[in-house]
Order: C-alpha cells, then structure tokens, then sequence
C-alpha cells in the first residue's frame, strides 16, 4: 500500500513538474513590437515582478503589455533608461505564465531604443 502511494506521489510530482518545464521552456511565438513606452514597474504585494506597457498607436488605443524575468538585469535597467521613448521589443510568448514570472505571457528578451517614426526629422 505505501509504494502504491509512493508511486502516485512520484507520478504526481513528475507530472508537474513536465508542465512546468513545458510552460517555461517551450515558446508560443516569437516576434518583436515597437512603440513608445509608457509604463515599466515592479509590481506586486508578496512576490514582485517587472510589468510594462508600449503604445503602439498615436492615440494610446493599441497597448502591448509585458514582463520581464528577474534574471534579465540588462534588460530592466534598458526599459528604465528609455521610459518616455520609443523603443523595439523582442519577446517570446508563452501558453501561458505562473504568478512568480509575470503577469503577462509576453517576455522581454532584447529592448533597442528606435527613432519614433512619428517625428520626422
């Protein structure tokens, strides 16, 4: 009876963490958003993550929300820097995200500051 339920444990346990490993390191879409950047914060009561927002239109209308992975150091002192600018995004989205990552399933690999094509010059 106790390797029975050893095994479902085991089972269980392995089950999880295949999911995990499958959210984490297998990408929905790769691609890349440009658009000035509005809003980059570290957000969150308990468990904080990096959260922000480009717009992608003249108006605000269009809003791409993101996050960033703690570990992408580089990356977060960037979208510090370029607050108010506009910048090219690299993401990857994934199925879907855990709490600890982000709120969002679109994650920040590069960050390029771009001329805004708004302004001619």
């Amino acid at each position: 009876m106790k390797k029975i339920f050893g095994l479902g444990i085991f089972g269980v346990l392995l089950i999880l963490l295949a999911y995990y490993a499958f959210i984490y390191f297998v990408p929905y879409s790769k691609g890349t958003r440009s658009g000035e950047l509005i809003k980059f914060s570290n957000k969150g009561v308990i468990i904080k993550t990096w959260e922000g927002e480009i717009s992608q239109g003249i108006s605000g209308a269009q809003i791409f929300t993101f996050s960033v992975l703690d570990k992408d150091e580089n990356e977060i002192k960037k979208l510090k820097e370029y607050q108010g600018q506009y910048v090219k995004l690299d993401y990857i989205e994934r199925y879907t995200t855990f709490f600890w990552l982000g709120d969002t399933k679109y994650f920040i690999t590069n960050v390029s500051k771009e001329k805004s094509p708004h302004f001619r010059n």
